[in-house]
């Protein structure tokens, strides 16, 4: 369906029963496209727009930015200023490389203007994610305007609920589904995978990649028939010119060296190599061509042609790799737990020149990250923390925070993990992984994913499985495909595809793939899932044979837990006027302590002397009065007829006059006044009000080693002479 105006154009469909909208010309009018892509109640303006640098550059600089307004979803931001702040959040982040990963290899070669994509979501629905809009909505905004993009492509997020596919699932859809995965895909192929699974096994996420590629194309068919209507004419991009004496002259230089120079075993070595190759190769064509300093600009870019060409020639025609591997060989494994002594779990993951140091942290509730969301405000209770320091690849570098590569990375190990973890109700610690990249050489991620779940199992966490993740690599040359097990930096760089995957044994738990061509049929990506779960298994073997399960008890190091229930109507005890009781005990003990309404009192403390002194001084607030039982009270009252005396925290009973001494007391304030403290005997509970009678006669005459009928309420019996109680007398 399509409606034109003046302004904008208009265009529906349905897939699956749901309505998707696609408007461009309706907001942002001098954005050189500009797309409100509607499905439900989300709304999601995404705009695209180029222009021309000043300066000379030889990459493509697009930035995608994606951002959530508090408004969408009628809600007022909770910074300080009441307004969004100026960085992203993780999940705005990860949505901006969600949108950045499948149109950033659509360009032309040789377009270095400056593109800027935006999206902003407007109006939000708890069941239609924007996420997905936003990818579609960013391929609609470059499609129709002037900026070269070769696309279209559309998003979509596949779930698999009660053995059905399911495209765009709803929140509560997601919450039963085995499979989440988000993808991008073009009219032929698929271009990009994010997301996670239950343990789904690699024939069923295949079937999910084939299903949304299928199901996605009515989006793809939408945005031609858009630019068809309201489409701007495209800028023209010359195809760079190829100087072909310069490449023949790079070739004849360089070809033999840098073959030798690209099988030396070591990385940095191999580097080196290459680096006096490329210096030769500078100072011999200077002296070839030594009027056209200018020209030998290109000779860089020649090399890195020539490298590709000889790396991925040697794959093709030998099946054999720079490293001397062949396509399936996982390189040389080695790890190590337990290494740092005062932390609550760590471990070492080497593969042959990526290394990676897992550590693990336990702490309290209070220790869960707390978020701002178009959903409200969300707790966390796992996180994973990746960092990659300069010195993992050999370069000095000023130390920043992490950037939008390492916040994905993390997500990505933290999303893998996730799964094998046990509930709350089981295992209440909030979990904290931190992966520090000790070296680098090819999929540091599915490192940290390896060394997380060894940390995790030296901490005492009692995940189900252990998980590990494995990186493949594609070389596409013309129809034929060379999948790659385990692939270095070098591969990832000039090879087609780099596709992480990391499951159990039982199946996998994350994955993502990113490639630099304009597709990959479904099958494909099929093989690379199989022979990808064979390295897997491999990894997860060794692992076992370092650490076969979780330990059975905790660091010492580690807080320690304990639950307690108090009754509800003593929790106002335990917490006090303004907090005065929970306040003493956390800085008497050092625990960490939280109070549910329903009486549950968590307890985490740094060790255990100090779990035991926070449980006493907690249950001292939870005390009931025992028949029989001795208590040093405190007058809290004084009347005619008694006193009411504090046995524990708020919890009173009576002294009646008559059982306030051995003797008659004829004017108790003889005897007694506010703030005395005494020592009584609890002689009666009332079932029906709780109300409790006290005695301190009972205690006086035990001290002089009487005993005290409590059946009579304070008769005393034994040898001594008893004055008659008036009250007896008829």
């Amino acid at each position: 369906m399509k409606q034109n105006t003046s302004q904008n154009t208009r265009l529906r469909t349905e897939i699956d029963a749901r309505e998707y909208l696609i408007e461009s010309g309706k907001m942002a009018r001098q954005a050189h496209g500009d797309i409100w892509i509607q499905s439900g109640d989300t709304v999601v303006l995404v705009t695209a727009v180029t222009q021309a640098l000043t300066r000379d550059i030889d990459f493509l600089p697009l930035v995608v930015d994606y951002q959530e307004m508090s408004y969408a979803s009628g809600r007022i931001p909770g910074s300080y200023f009441r307004r969004e702040i100026g960085r992203p959040s993780e999940r705005e982040t990860l949505v901006s490389r969600l949108i950045d990963r499948p149109i950033r290899p659509l360009f032309p070669t040789g377009f270095f203007q400056e593109i800027q994509v935006i999206a902003t979501v407007l109006s939000a629905d708890p069941d239609y994610d924007p996420d997905v809009l936003a990818i579609t909505g960013a391929s609609a905004a470059l499609h129709i305007s002037k900026i070269p993009f070769q696309g279209p492509i559309a998003g979509a997020r596949v779930g698999y609920v009660d053995e059905r596919f399911i495209l765009n699932p709803t929140q509560a859809e997601l919450k039963r589904s085995v499979i989440n995965i988000i993808m991008a895909g073009s009219k032929e192929a698929v271009v990009m995978v994010e997301g996670e699974t239950r343990f789904a096994s690699e024939e069923l996420l295949a079937e999910a990649l084939s299903f949304g590629h299928k199901h996605m194309q009515p989006l793809i068919e939408l945005q031609y028939e858009l630019r068809g209507l309201s489409g701007k004419p495209k800028i023209e991009v010359k195809e760079p010119e190829q100087d072909t004496e310069l490449i023949a002259a790079v070739r004849d230089v360089a070809a033999t060296p840098l073959e030798k120079a690209l099988q030396v075993q070591d990385k940095i070595e191999r580097k080196d190599a290459k680096s006096r190759v490329k210096e030769d190769v500078l100072d011999t064509l200077s002296e070839r061509f030594p009027e056209e300093q200018e020209r030998l600009k290109k000779v860089p870019a020649l090399f890195k042609d020539l490298e590709s060409e000889i790396v991925r020639g040697m794959i093709q025609e030998n099946q054999t790799r720079i490293d001397g591997r062949d396509l399936t060989t996982v390189r040389e494994l080695n790890m190590e737990v337990g290494l740092l002594p005062r932390v609550h779990g760590s471990a070492l993951f080497t593969r042959g020149e990526t290394k990676a140091l897992g550590v693990a942290t336990l702490g309290s509730a209070r220790d869960e990250q707390r978020m701002e969301t178009l959903s409200g405000e969300q707790n966390k209770r796992f996180m994973l923390h990746y960092n990659f320091p300069p010195y993992c690849v050999g370069e000095a570098k000023m130390l920043r925070g992490p950037a939008r590569r390492e916040i994905g990375h993390g997500v990505l190990a933290e999303r893998s993990l996730t799964p094998v973890l046990p509930s709350a109700e089981d295992f209440p610690f909030t979990i904290r992984i931190v992966s520090e990249v000790m070296e680098s050489n090819g999929s540091s991620s599915m490192a940290t994913v390896c060394a997380g779940s060894l940390a995790l199992m030296d901490a005492g966490v009692p995940i189900t499985a252990p998980v590990a993740g494995i990186a493949m690599g594609l070389i596409k040359e013309k129809d034929e495909y060379f999948i790659l097990t385990d692939i270095l930096g070098d591969e990832d760089h000039l090879g087609d595809m780099d596709f992480k995957v990391a499951g159990t044994k039982d199946g996998i738990t994350g994955i993502q793939m990113d490639i630099k061509i304009s597709g990959i049929p479904p099958d494909i990506l099929g093989k690379a899932l199989v022979q990808a779960r064979t390295a897997r298994l491999g990894i997860l073997e060794q692992m076992e044979e370092v650490l076969s399960g979780p330990r059975r008890d905790l660091s010492t190091y580690a807080p320690q837990y304990r639950s307690i229930e108090v009754s509800t109507d003593k929790i106002k005890d335990v917490i006090g006027p303004g907090g005065k009781h929970i306040k003493a005990i956390t800085q008497e003990t050092g625990a960490s302590i939280d109070i549910d309404d329903n009486g549950i009192i968590s307890v985490f403390a740094p060790d255990s002397k100090a779990l035991e002194n926070a449980t006493e001084m907690i249950l001292f607030y939870d005390q009931k009065a025992e028949v029989g039982k001795d208590y040093d009270g405190k007058v809290k009252n004084v009347k005619d007829f008694g006193a009411f005396v504090e046995i524990l925290p708020g919890l009173e009973g009576l002294v009646h006059i008559s059982q306030m001494d051995i003797g008659r007391v004829e004017d108790i304030s003889k005897v007694v006044n506010v703030g005395d403290e005494m020592k009584v005997k609890v002689i009666e509970i009332d079932e029906r009000t709780g109300k409790i009678r006290l005695s301190r006669k009972a205690v006086l005459l035990e001290e002089k080693g009487e005993t005290f009928d409590l059946e009579n309420s304070g008769r005393p019996s034994g040898n001594r002479d008893r004055r008659p109680n008036p009250r007896n007398r008829r």
